[in-house]
């Protein structure tokens, strides 16, 4: 299937993300999100199997240079925000959702420039709804759901219950950092990413924030409450631990106050 095929559903994903930051040049991300040679790419299933784990934790304690369990839990809050953040968008701006299975997500780690960059097979299953006018084209990359209700409950399973928790659960094989503070991150990174698409983004952002996250179980995570100017803002309830860096750093937002 031609990278171009993926491109055309992936448009609104796209389209969303060069509003939010100006460019299709971004940090972790394969340009256009699509991964159109694989080589020298791996699937993210490395990571869950543990095979190129140690590469990504490796690269998070040159990055940061903290703890083992500090930059383990600042890896996971870049990875875990880059990688929801074209579902959360898809399903946000055009209700089509790119299917994040482990297999379908490949990473390298040759930019020492980033901790890693990830883009999407020219196979990824995009999901959508009857009214969509992909669900007439039949076209094999295309997964058309009954309802609003199952493409969220598709959403789940292929971000969360298929990807991010084995995730975690690999993670914690290594080092000791707690599933509250990860998932608090994932929280974190789809309140953030939607506030900052709000301007391009039909519908109220805090609602769909609030659908996102009670569809994640991670709603009581992270609280949105009014900014300088009233503007909706994250409290996190949980750390991402980057106070504890040798240059430490508390983030806007952070559940821990500066002295």
């Amino acid at each position: 299937m031609p990278a171009q095929d993926l491109a055309s559903p992936l448009a609104p994903v796209t389209g969303t993300l060069r509003a939010m930051f100006g460019t299709d040049v971004l940090p972790g991300l394969a340009p256009g999100l699509v991964v159109t040679d694989e080589a020298g790419w791996s699937p993210a299933t490395t990571l869950l199997d543990g095979t190129r784990l140690p590469d990504l934790l490796r690269a998070a304690a040159r990055r940061w240079g903290g703890t083992p369990h500090a930059c383990a839990a600042l890896a996971w809050k870049s990875y875990s925000y880059w990688a929801a953040l074209p579902v959360v968008l898809g399903w946000a701006s055009a209700r089509r959702v790119p299917l994040l299975d482990p297999a379908d997500l490949l990473i390298h780690f040759e930019d020492q420039r980033q901790l890693l960059t990830m883009g999407l097979r020219r196979s990824t299953t995009v999901a959508v709804l009857p009214g969509d006018p992909l669900a007439l084209a039949g076209r094999p990359e295309v997964r058309v759901v009954a309802d609003e209700a199952e493409l969220l409950r598709v959403l789940r399973t292929s971000l969360l219950d298929a990807h991010l928790a084995p995730l975690i659960t690999a993670i914690q094989a290594e080092v000791r950092v707690g599933t509250r503070t990860l998932l608090g991150s994932v929280a974190s990174g789809i309140a953030h990413g939607i506030l900052r698409a709000a301007d391009v983004l039909p519908g109220s952002s805090v609602r769909t924030i609030g659908t996102l996250l009670d569809t994640l179980d991670v709603a009581d995570l992270v609280e949105l409450v009014p900014g300088r100017n009233g503007e909706p803002t994250v409290q996190r309830r949980t750390c991402c631990l980057a106070f504890t860096l040798p240059s430490p750093k508390v983030c806007q937002g952070c559940c821990v106050r500066p002295a």
